[in-house]
């Protein structure tokens, strides 16, 4: 399994990453609500009409 050294690094290399991409996200959050605006929504549009068009690409390919 995993020796006991092993496990201390993965913990202390979670809580690390967890913590610097909480510090991460904090100091860029300005810029977040600056230049992403609507991101989400524009992905999520975007996503649909992809699942739109493979939908649509593989029951017509199918005749």
């Amino acid at each position: 399994m995993f020796t006991k050294g092993q496990l201390i690094f993965a913990v202390f290399f979670v809580v690390s990453f967890v913590i610097l991409m909480i510090w991460s996200y904090r100091k860029d959050i300005i810029n977040h609500k600056k230049y992403y605006k609507n991101t989400a929504l524009k992905v999520g549009f975007w996503m649909l009409i992809a699942i739109f068009l493979f939908s649509a690409i593989r029951i017509y390919s199918k005749s």
